[in-house]
């Protein structure tokens, strides 16, 4: 189940998020869409990063181990990017939407693309074949 925080304008198709979501865990997660400025902030404050990005993920640490029914953690989209992104690459925003938030998904799920062999873009790949999007943000990490 997605917990969702809207903050903007942006469309949300919320079934195709949920079967994304559901298809990786069975955790609730926060999904919250935020505007250029909040996302300025938030990266700045936890990467030290001073521009903006695209998403954000938290993943949520269990008390002593245990998970108890605890969220997975929350994902950040900045809206900007996102009707940027659907514009520059000829897609809809819900489709780009939907590619950050499987991005954002395998973050809180432990994968870094930063640190791993492959491991995070070859699940993005099957996850993008799976749900019929297009395939612009495998191109993008390819870079």
């Amino acid at each position: 189940m997605i917990e969702l925080e809207n903050h903007t304008d942006l469309p949300v198709d919320r079934s195709m998020l949920e079967k994304i979501a559901a298809s990786l865990s069975a955790k609730e997660v926060e999904l919250l869409i935020v505007n250029d400025k909040t996302m300025q902030e938030l990266n700045s404050t936890h990467r030290g990063k001073k521009s903006s990005t695209d998403v954000l993920s938290f993943p949520l640490e269990a008390p002593f181990g245990k998970e108890f029914g605890m969220p997975l953690g929350s994902i950040v989209v900045c809206d900007a990017f996102v009707k940027e992104q659907a514009n520059t690459l000829g897609h809809s925003k819900e489709e780009e939407l939907a590619l950050l938030f499987i991005h954002g998904m395998l973050h809180l799920l432990g994968f870094d693309h930063e640190a791993d062999n492959g491991e995070m873009r070859k699940k993005e790949e099957a996850l993008i074949e799976a749900f019929h999007l297009p395939k612009s943000l495998i191109v993008r990490t390819e870079n």
